[in-house]
């Protein structure tokens, strides 16, 4: 019998991705975020590539099967890109990304926009929705902050 495949954690900066794991990178996103969610953007922003972004996956030999990166934005961490491949969900990837990506983060605040149904899961997180409701490419989102980046309620 063969031992079943494990999914491995990754960290990288840019420069330290290999083309053929960028490669599986892009894929996954375009596959989820293009394809399968009909959005049609441009996902190679630039700020893959800028000195602060660090790229967390789960891979399992050369395939991505979760991934986020996480944005350096002015002393604010921004968790991006969220994604895992359809054969992989319901294996709590996405969980086990969103704890390494707060442990890699540290004391920083950070922020992220949710998709608004997936609110609960961010919480789980101690990420609390800090804005209105908003549509990006016709899907509902909540900004959301975790730490010292949440605003202070008004009143």
């Amino acid at each position: 019998m063969h031992p079943e495949p494990h999914d491995e954690l990754r960290v990288a900066s840019f420069r330290d991705l290999d083309t053929t794991t960028l490669y599986e990178i892009l894929k996954l996103r375009s596959e989820v975020f293009v394809v399968e969610q009909e959005c049609a953007y441009l996902d190679p922003d630039g700020r893959d590539t800028e000195p602060g972004t660090r790229h967390v996956w789960f891979a399992q030999g050369k395939k991505v099967r979760a991934y986020l990166r996480i944005l350096s934005d002015h002393g604010v961490e921004r968790i991006g890109r969220v994604v895992t491949a359809p054969e992989a969900r319901g294996a709590g990837l996405a969980g086990r990304l969103i704890t390494e990506a707060i442990t890699v983060i540290g004391n920083r605040p950070s922020v992220l926009d949710a998709q608004a149904h997936l609110a609960g899961f961010y919480g789980r997180f101690g990420y609390v929705v800090d804005g209105p409701e908003f549509l990006e490419d016709g899907i509902p989102h909540v900004p959301m902050a975790r730490g010292a980046a949440q605003r202070e309620p008004a009143g």
